[in-house]
C-alpha cells in the first residue's frame, strides 16, 4: 500500500468506528481479512493511525472546534497523522490517497501545529468525555487529569500462569526460550508482563494451556475470591470464563465452579479454554429468569463472584472508542443492572460465605455507590477489608476496604473489587 492508501484506509475505518458499527478491533480485523494485499507494515501503520486518532479524539475535536472546524472523521485522521497541509496536498497526487485539504481544512490543520491553548480544559487535554468530569473527580480529585492522561497509552499484555500445569517461573523460562522478553507482574504472584506488544496467536504456552491472557488487575480480583479446594463457587457473570479458569486453578480442580452468564454465546468460548487449561470442575450455564437450577443453589455457595457488566472505563486503553460511545443513559442502565445482579447473586451465598463484587470501571457510581446501596438493603452482609484476605493486595491500596486500581497508579486496568461476607 502507498502512504496515501494507508491514510485513506484509516479514514474509512475511523468513519466506521464513529458510526458505531462494530468495536474498533473487530473492524480492523475484518479490514485486514478483506485486504489480503496489505502487508504487516501496512496493517501496523493503519492500526496505529486509527488508534492514535481515537486516543487523541477529545483533544483534537476541541482544538478543531476552536478553529471553527467540524471534527469529521476525515479531518480527525488527517490531524492525527501529523502531516502538514502541503504534505497532504502532495500525497493527493496518489490516486489511492484522500483528496487534498480544502482551504478551511488546511487552515484548521495548520493551527494544530501551535502549542495547545492554555485554557484547554482537563477533559480535552487528558482525553475523557466532559460530562464524566464530576464523577472522575469524585474518584481522583486533583489527580484526575494525570490519571486520565495515561489512558492515551497502550495497555500492557499480561499473562496468568496456569498452576494446574506449570509455575510462573517455569512459564517465564519458556517465554525466554521462545525469544519473548517478559517479567513478573508487580503484585500478582501468578502474572507475567510481556515487554513488547507481542501477538499471542503463535505462543506455544498459550496453545498448551500453560498461560492465559489476563490483566494483572483481574488476576488480583480472582485471588481475592480466596477460593479453596472443595468449595462451591459461582462465577455469576462469567463471560468467556477467564476468572473461572483462575478459580479452578486455585481450587486444584476440587470442588465445583458454576460459570453463569446471560449470554450463551459468550459461555461457548469457555469449554475449549477449560479443556486446554486442564480445568475439570467447571459447569457453565446461561442465566434465565426464574431458573429452577439457580434456585437449587440458593444459600449453598461458599463464594459468589459478580464481575458486573459496567461502563468499562477502566479498560479505555484497550478500547479507546468506548469513551465517546458511553452516555449518561447507558451509565444509568449499567447501575440498575448492577443492583439487580447483586441482589440475585446474594441469594446464592451461604451464611458465612462471601460475595465478591467487581467491575472494570473507575466510576464511584458503579463501585462504592453500588456496594453502599446493596448493604443498605442487605443488613446481613458486611464489608470484609481486603487486607484481611490477602496482605499483598492491601499494599496496593493501603488503608482502604476495597481494591481500587487504576492505570496511572498501579499500571493495571482500572478495576474495583469489594468483598462482602454474609453473617452466619
Amino acid at each position: 500500500m502507498t502512504p496515501g492508501a494507508r491514510l485513506a484506509a484509516a479514514i474509512e475505518l475511523y468513519q466506521a468506528i464513529a458510526d458505531g458499527r462494530d468495536p474498533a478491533d473487530r473492524l480492523l480485523t475484518n479490514w485486514a481479512r478483506k485486504h489480503r494485499y496489505a502487508g504487516s507494515k501496512d496493517r501496523r501503520a493503519v492500526t496505529e493511525l486509527v488508534y492514535g486518532t481515537l486516543r487523541r479524539a477529545e483533544a483534537l475535536a476541541w482544538r478543531l472546534a476552536r478553529q471553527g472546524a467540524a471534527a469529521t472523521p476525515r479531518l480527525m485522521v488527517l490531524a492525527a497523522s501529523g502531516l502538514k497541509p502541503d504534505e497532504l496536498a502532495a500525497r493527493a497526487a496518489d490516486r489511492f490517497a484522500p483528496a487534498a485539504p480544502d482551504a478551511a481544512e488546511a487552515a484548521a490543520l495548520a493551527a494544530l501545529a501551535d502549542p495547545a491553548p492554555a485554557d484547554m480544559p482537563d477533559w480535552a487535554v487528558s482525553g475523557y468525555p466532559e460530562w464524566l468530569d464530576p464523577s472522575l473527580r469524585r474518584r481522583f480529585g486533583d489527580r484526575t487529569a494525570a490519571e486520565m492522561a495515561v489512558m492515551a497509552a497502550r495497555a500492557p499484555v499480561d499473562l496468568r500462569a496456569n498452576t494446574l500445569k506449570t509455575t510462573r517461573d517455569a512459564a517465564l523460562a519458556q517465554l525466554v526460550a521462545e525469544g519473548i522478553s517478559a517479567k513478573p507482574t508487580a503484585r500478582s504472584p501468578l502474572g507475567l508482563r510481556l515487554d513488547a506488544h507481542d501477538r499471542l496467536d503463535d505462543l506455544a504456552l498459550l496453545r498448551e494451556g500453560l498461560v492465559e491472557p489476563q490483566d494483572e488487575a483481574a488476576q488480583l480480583c480472582a485471588l481475592l475470591v480466596a477460593a479453596e479446594p472443595g468449595m462451591q463457587v459461582v462465577d455469576y457473570c462469567a463471560g468467556a470464563g477467564g476468572k473461572s479458569l483462575a478459580l479452578a486453578a486455585a481450587m486444584r480442580n476440587k470442588g465445583q465452579i458454576y460459570a453463569l452468564d446471560r449470554d450463551p454465546r459468550r459461555l461457548q468460548r469457555l469449554a475449549p479454554r477449560a479443556q486446554r487449561a486442564g480445568a475439570r470442575n467447571i459447569q457453565s450455564r446461561p442465566i434465565r429468569v426464574d431458573d429452577p437450577w439457580a434456585a437449587e443453589l440458593a444459600g449453598r455457595c461458599d463464594r459468589v463472584l459478580v464481575d458486573a457488566p459496567c461502563s468499562g472505563t477502566g479498560t479505555w486503553r484497550r478500547n479507546p472508542e468506548a469513551r465517546f460511545r458511553l452516555t449518561a443513559d447507558m451509565l444509568a442502565s449499567h447501575t440498575r443492572r448492577q443492583d439487580q445482579v447483586l441482589r440475585d447473586a446474594a441469594d446464592l451465598v451461604r451464611p458465612g460465605g462471601r460475595l465478591v463484587y467487581a467491575t472494570c470501571s473507575l466510576l464511584p457510581e458503579e463501585n462504592e455507590d453500588r456496594v453502599a446501596a446493596f448493604l443498605q438493603d442487605h443488613p446481613d452482609f458486611a464489608v470484609l477489608p481486603i487486607g484481611r484476605i490477602w496482605d499483598d493486595a492491601w499494599g496496593a491500596c493501603p488503608g482502604q476496604p476495597y481494591l481500587a486500581l487504576s492505570p496511572a497508579s498501579h499500571d493495571t486496568d482500572g478495576f474495583f473489587t469489594a468483598v462482602l461476607t454474609r453473617q452466619p
